[in-house]
Parts: C-alpha cells; sequence; structure tokens
C-alpha cells in the first residue's frame, strides 16, 4: 500500500528515520537528542531533591515538563514565549500532555519526595513535536532514574510501564502516521 497524497513516498504506516542520541547534555541527570527525519528535540530530565508546597509531607514525588519552540526551529521565526510574557495556549497545552503522558508509568510514592523536571526543546519542527517530545522526554526520564538506581539514590525503579508517542491524520482521505509539517498544512489534509 503506497501513501498516495503523502509526501515523499513513504506506506501510510511507515514513519520517518529515527535517531536517538543519549546522554547528549552531560550536566542533565537524562538526556537525549530524539530526531524523527527533520522534527528534532531535545529532551532532559533532573531529579531534584523536594515537591512543590502542595505536595509536602505526602511522601510522593512529583513530575512537571516544559516544551518550547526554539526561535529559528520553523520557517518563520518563532518568537520566544518569555519575551512575550506568557505562554500561549497550545504551549500549556503540550506541557500538560507531555507531563500526564510521563506521570502515567510512574509510581510517584517511589519516588519519594523529589521532582522530576523534564524540559522538551524543539530545534526543528517539522511535524509530530509533541508526540516525539513525549518519547525523548520518556528516554530522558528512564535515563535520569536509572542514574538514581546506580547511585544508590533510589531503590528501585519507578517506572512501572513506558511511553511513546507518534501523530495519526488522514492525508488524502487516508489514515496515515507520523505527519510531516507539509502534509497538515496542505490541502490534502481532511
Amino acid at each position: 500500500m503506497t501513501g498516495e497524497g503523502r509526501v515523499g513516498s513513504r506506506s501510510p504506516v511507515e514513519l520517518r528515520p529515527l535517531k536517538l542520541t543519549p546522554d547528549f547534555v552531560g550536566s542533565a541527570d537524562g538526556s537525549v537528542f530524539i530526531e524523527l527525519g527533520s522534527t528534532r528535540v531535545l529532551c532532559t530530565a533532573q531529579v531534584v531533591n523536594g515537591v512543590p508546597n502542595w505536595r509536602r509531607g505526602s511522601g510522593n514525588g512529583w513530575l512537571t515538563a516544559e516544551y518550547s519552540l526554539l526561535p529559528g526551529s520553523t520557517k518563520d521565526r518563532t518568537a520566544r514565549e518569555a519575551v512575550r510574557g506568557r505562554q500561549d495556549g497550545r504551549t500549556v497545552e503540550i506541557q500538560r500532555f507531555i507531563g500526564r503522558s510521563l506521570r502515567a508509568v510512574i509510581d510517584l510514592a517511589v519516588l519519594g519526595e523529589r521532582t522530576i523536571y523534564v524540559d522538551c526543546d524543539v530545534i526543528e519542527a517539522d511535524g509530530g513535536t509533541r508526540c516525539l517530545a513525549v518519547t525523548g522526554g520518556y528516554l530522558a526520564l528512564h535515563l535520569a532514574l536509572k542514574r538514581g538506581i546506580d547511585s544508590g539514590a533510589l531503590r528501585t525503579m519507578p517506572l512501572n510501564d513506558s511511553v511513546a508517542a507518534v501523530s495519526v491524520g488522514v492525508v488524502g482521505g487516508m489514515p496515515v502516521l507520523d505527519l510531516e509539517y507539509r502534509e497538515t498544512a496542505s490541502p490534502m489534509w481532511t
């Protein structure tokens, strides 16, 4: 089955080439530079002792995620949200999506009163950035927690499952996986 209407010659279920570079950032507890075709995202995970005030005394940890498009990540420059003084609704929802996806696979009681910050910075956006951020965020998280086990800071792995994500859409009337930006922006998109 060919992907009529698709950019390039990928079949409807074929992903773009995937490349992972673990430990991309030496100062992070866990990091991965993840590439899917021309979409590139740098994901880091930092484990910090302590939790937000509303979580103190619970014995449970917390995980939060941040997501950002770097200014040169899109054809038209994307202004830094810090310059605008607030995040837009898209960014807030993507951060929530990443955080919820990762919290679904971690036992926060096993983590203890620690906070994990997962940061996903889009270096180049060519479709599927939020899905790639979930996948890369999970890999960075896993690496950070493995370091915690290896150092003795954690007794057991708090992860109880794994998570990855891929975009799905309809192009030219056909369901397809892993949409490139041109597929979502074209008149073929239905």
